[in-house]
Order: structure tokens, then C-alpha cells, then sequence
């Protein structure tokens, strides 16, 4: 059984796929001072006019030096860039790497503490979409640039973002490579499990008495599970909500299972194999029960791949001997 730390937690997590979704139809451009598109160009040419989500003309004077990330995907972002030590701030979600635990908190994604920011004295901060719009806005009347960065709920979107944070730090060659080798193994993996069986698969994000969560079929780890070979169990569903009913219906071939769910991966399965309903399941008696760490599933980031790839080898493992 999951406890309350767990399940709000996950509701963050769950919370900005959403809003990723939900605003998967709104576009953002950078562009330079004199209107010219820039995201192919090696170097950063300052000032710069970034045009972000929220449609802001953001005018960044030079090349930032101090930097405030609002999200963990931005963070894991700056890092893979190799511009740790522009870092400044970071958000108590941001984990990853384990170098980020050295860099001051500004607090929450979603209650983040201005006075904090403020005396960070950073040359820009740079968040997602559900970084608070006042906080934007009181940010930015005590003088703080702020952009928000957010691309569509795809592997396409991820490129975006990355290349976008890329631009600002002007790390543009670094961006192109990481995306690169995102999309190279990629390929890769749906070339190995192109024309394999099709198994279904539950994402599991919580389960117990305050509910079954998991990812329904408007969701992107629902297209990953296709694109990995997969079938989404719950693609009757919209939304993240779902009945333990309903599972025993379907009664999937895989489980996979979010490792937010309990303290560790033992803790998970554990918890499932002694559950009422879950426990009869056909993926529980055939040992079919895996774990996961949904940052790498979930966040607009460099692991986003590495996500991918570990979803696929949980599909078809056969795959990859």
C-alpha cells in the first residue's frame, strides 16, 4: 500500500504530463534582436529576442552566466549541456544527477519561493509551463528574465525543449549532439522490436485504496508503450484515472510499475502481490512484474531515450540478447 508522501508525489509527476498534453497545441520560437530564426546557428548571437510559451518577447542581453532552473527536465537539460556551473537554483524536485543535491533549492515547481530567487541574483530563470504564471509575473516586476520552455508531449517536443535551453546558453553544438543520439537510439530500439508480438501492458503509477492511476490512451508513455512493442491496457481510458475493475478485466500480460510507488523496487512488487485484485492477475503469477523510475518516462529531457529503451527491453527482452 502507497502512502500520502508517495501519492502527492505522484500527482506532481502526473500533474505536469498533463499540463504537457493539455498544451501540446501552443508553439514557441527563438529568434535573435533582428528577427532572424537562430536555432541552427553554432553560437548564440546576444542580445537575444526569445519568443517562449507563454508568447513573451524574453530579450536576453548576453550570454547568462547565473542560471535558475524551474523544472527538473530543465535541470537534467543544463547538466547534460555541460553548464553545471551556470546552475544556481533548482526546484526540491530536481534529482537528477546526484550532483544537482549541492545546488540551493528555490522550494517547490509549484510554490517556489520568490525572496530565494531574488537573492540568487540569477541572469535568467528558466522553467516549464507549470511553473506558476505570478510567479512569472512577480518575478519579473523585481526584475528577473524569466522564459518558459515548453514543447510538445513527443520525443519531437523533447528535441525542442533541449535545443531551446541550448540556445539560451549558448551551448547549441552540445544541444544538436545530445538530440542526435537521442533520435539515433530511438531508431534503434523500434527497429528491434518492429514486427514482435504485441503484449499488454498497465502502467502502474499508484494503486490501493485511494485509487488506481495509470496512463490512459491520450497519455505519451502510452504512445511509448505502442512505439516499444506494446499494447496500453488502459487505452479505453482518458486521462490517468482508472477502476481495479477494469484491470481484472483486461488482465494484462505486463505490469510495469512506478518506482514512486513504494520505498524500493521489492517494496513494489511485494505490495502488488499481496494486493486484493492485483495479486490474481495474470502478469503477477507469471512473474511478469517490473519496475520503473518514471523521471526517465516522464520529463522532456537528454533520459527521455534511455526511458524509451528500458520500456522496450521490459516488452521484449528477447529483443536485445
Amino acid at each position: 500500500m502507497i502512502n500520502f508522501k508517495k501519492i502527492v508525489t505522484f500527482l506532481i509527476c502526473s500533474i505536469f504530463v498533463i499540463s504537457l498534453s493539455a498544451c501540446s497545441n501552443k508553439s514557441s520560437s527563438s529568434e535573435n534582436s533582428n528577427g532572424s530564426s537562430n536555432n541552427n546557428s553554432k553560437i548564440t548571437s546576444y542580445p537575444l529576442t526569445f519568443k517562449d510559451f507563454y508568447g513573451r518577447d524574453v530579450k536576453i542581453d548576453k550570454e547568462p552566466q547565473r542560471i535558475v532552473s524551474g523544472a527538473p527536465n530543465i535541470t537534467e537539460t543544463l547538466f547534460a549541456l555541460g553548464e553545471k556551473d551556470k546552475l544556481v537554483g533548482r526546484t526540491d524536485f530536481c534529482n537528477f544527477p546526484q550532483e544537482t543535491k549541492s545546488i540551493q533549492s528555490i522550494g517547490g515547481i509549484q510554490n517556489p519561493n520568490i525572496e530565494k530567487i531574488v537573492e540568487l541574483k540569477p541572469d535568467i530563470l528558466i522553467a516549464s509551463s507549470i511553473f506558476p504564471k505570478e510567479a512569472v509575473e512577480k518575478l519579473e516586476a523585481l526584475n528577473v528574465k524569466v522564459v518558459i520552455i515548453q514543447g510538445d508531449e513527443s520525443f519531437e517536443g523533447t528535441y525542442t525543449t533541449i535545443k531551446k535551453v541550448g540556445q539560451i546558453a549558448n551551448a547549441n553544438e552540445k544541444a544538436a549532439e545530445i538530440v542526435t543520439n537521442m533520435e539515433k537510439k530511438i531508431a534503434e530500439v523500434k527497429e528491434k522490436v518492429t514486427g514482435k508480438n504485441t503484449p499488454s501492458v498497465y502502467y502502474v503509477i499508484s494503486y490501493g485504496k485511494d485509487g488506481d492511476f495509470t496512463a490512459g490512451k491520450n497519455t505519451f508513455i502510452s504512445k511509448m508503450i505502442s512505439m516499444a512493442g506494446g499494447k496500453n491496457a488502459a487505452d479505453d481510458a482518458e486521462g490517468w484515472a482508472y477502476s481495479l475493475e477494469k484491470l481484472i478485466e483486461k488482465n494484462p500480460d505486463i505490469l510495469v510499475c512506478s518506482t514512486y510507488i513504494a520505498g524500493s523496487p521489492d517494496d513494489i512488487k511485494t505490495g502488488i502481490k499481496n494486493t486484493n485484485g492485483y495479486k490474481d492477475l495474470t502478469a503477477v503469477k507469471n512473474n511478469k512484474l517490473f519496475d520503473i523510475n518514471p523521471d526517465i518516462l516522464e520529463r522532456q529531457g537528454p533520459r527521455l531515450a534511455e526511458g524509451f529503451e528500458q520500456l522496450a527491453k521490459i516488452i521484449h527482452p528477447e529483443a536485445f540478447k
